[in-house]
């Protein structure tokens, strides 16, 4: 099993402190990044309304704010250098729930952060947390960053009108909207409502994994690696702004659930999907500025079983996204 705290690597800053500040930080991806960070010797302060708690550790270089992004102030980026945007409303179902409020948190409110970081003379850098589902249903083999973005809900909307407010910020300083694949892998904010973990899970407790559809292509990133994917750009100088794929395996679903099913010698269901989201991603451009993934969903799959089998990890309500924010009116009018 991956320690959530491995050792310095190249792509941090030396050792210079830096002052980063983290937005929904107790989060899935936050959650594995926020030690990485504290390890390399960075001073972060998290920004999160906590809305599915906080497992991060205690350390005296790591200050945690109880908020939303919105009420982000001035004084909160005072001295920061780096800001990294990963508090949104986080996948299609959820942003269903309340299109309104989702326009607003993940779009109204990151441009009032960009404003406030505008007017904060330290910020050289802002890093986005984008999705790579902004593809949409692309049939080429090779989604580069330069195919045209065609949306197909509203998540993926908000998501893509977000990178354009980033963009337009790119003279005030370094902007870089990332484009993530489905991640998948352990993290003390587990989620089972993304596939690979859904999989897993679905195979540990019942033998059976239940498909919709199936022939969908969908591009995967380990959790290690979309870690230090964000580290990689903090650390890293003369990248570009703009935006980066970051995706390393493009999978047919059915490809995904064989794998998990060979592992628990677990049965597989397929049944008609009403998700037509298919496509390829091509990160040769994230790997041109010296980026190289570690891990694979195989890796993914294996840590996810033995975390569930030693008790590392459990399935709690908290870990599946709509049904949590249904039971505490997350959003909900």
């Amino acid at each position: 099993m991956k320690n959530y705290l491995p050792s310095q690597e190249s792509t941090d800053i030396g050792n210079k402190m830096t002052k980063i500040l983290v937005t929904g930080g107790c989060g899935y991806v936050g959650s594995v990044l926020i030690p990485e960070l504290l390890e390399s010797n960075h001073a972060v302060k998290v920004v999160d309304a906590q809305w599915f708690g906080n497992n991060l550790p205690s350390h005296p270089n790591l200050e945690i704010l109880k908020k939303t992004v919105e009420d982000i102030s001035t004084e909160d980026l005072n001295g920061i250098e780096i800001v990294i945007h990963l508090a949104n409303i986080a996948n299609d179902p959820s942003v269903e729930l309340n299109p309104s409020f989702s326009w607003e948190v993940n779009v109204l409110h990151t441009n009032l952060l960009l404003e406030k970081c505008k007017k904060t003379k330290s910020i050289r850098k802002f890093v986005y947390a984008s999705s790579g589902s902004v593809y949409g249903v692309r049939p080429e083999e090779r989604v580069t960053e330069e195919v045209d973005l065609t949306p197909i809900s509203i998540y993926n909307k908000t998501k893509m009108s977000t990178e354009r407010v980033v963009l337009s910020f790119q003279g005030d300083f370094e902007t870089y909207s990332i484009r993530p694949a489905t991640v998948c892998g352990v993290s003390p904010r587990m989620r089972f409502d993304v596939v690979v973990n859904m999989f897993v899970l679905q195979a540990y407790t019942t033998g059976k994994i239940n498909v919709f559809g199936g022939k969908q292509v969908r591009p995967n990133i380990h959790i290690s690696d979309m870690a230090r994917v964000y580290r990689h750009f903090i650390g890293s100088e003369g990248i570009p702004s703009g935006a980066y794929n970051a995706g390393f395996e493009n999978l047919l679903v059915s490809d995904i659930a064989e794998q998990v099913a060979t592992l628990f010698d677990a049965e597989i269901h397929y049944s008609d999907s009403n998700d037509p989201r298919s496509y390829r991603q091509d990160s040769s451009k994230l790997l041109g500025t010296g980026f190289r993934p570690e891990f694979q969903v195989s890796d993914a799959i294996k840590e996810i079983s033995e975390a569930l089998q030693s008790g590392q990890i459990k399935d709690t309500p908290s870990s599946h996204t709509v049904g949590w924010m249904k039971q505490n009116r997350i959003g909900i009018n």
